[in-house]
């Protein structure tokens, strides 16, 4: 399980930092003005070049990754609520790096995920406890 957590972890970084570069990278471009054909390549033509929306889009892959490797290793119930501890990384991101200013409400419906997420992690930790308990009960039987 500790391999699982170091993966979500990097990953949720990854995820943070993303979102922070990709909304640098949106705010540098501007909004589209005007929906012609002309503007939208032009749009693109600047998006494909524009370093912040780039990195931010390798990020966002390489968190991907993680949740790839995360989900062919661990129970979806376990490995995709977790994942929402990233809305504590991209808040505080968004926080301290961007200068948002996130509302005490705010945090406080960010501090009720985590708290969601420890739950989650909790009863993760009491099944595997549970296995291993179930699994030394079963070899003294067996006379192991």
């Amino acid at each position: 399980m500790v391999r699982l957590l170091t993966v979500l972890f990097i990953g949720l970084l990854l995820e943070a930092v993303g979102v922070v570069l990709l909304s640098q990278g949106l705010k540098e471009l501007g909004a589209v003005q005007r929906f012609s054909v002309a503007e939208i390549l032009s749009f693109v033509q600047r998006a494909v070049t524009n370093r912040h929306l780039l990195a931010g889009i390798a990020l966002e892959a390489g968190f991907f990754g993680c949740l790839l490797f995360l989900m062919s290793r661990g129970d979806v119930s376990f490995v995709w609520p977790l994942t929402s501890l990233g809305f504590l990384l991209s808040t505080a991101a968004a926080r301290f790096i961007l200068h948002e200013t996130v509302s005490p409400l705010r945090w406080f419906g960010v501090f009720l995920i985590v708290l969601g997420a420890g739950t989650i992690g909790y009863t993760e930790m009491q099944r595997e406890q549970a296995k291993k308990e179930a699994s030394l009960e079963g070899r003294a039987a067996r006379g192991h």
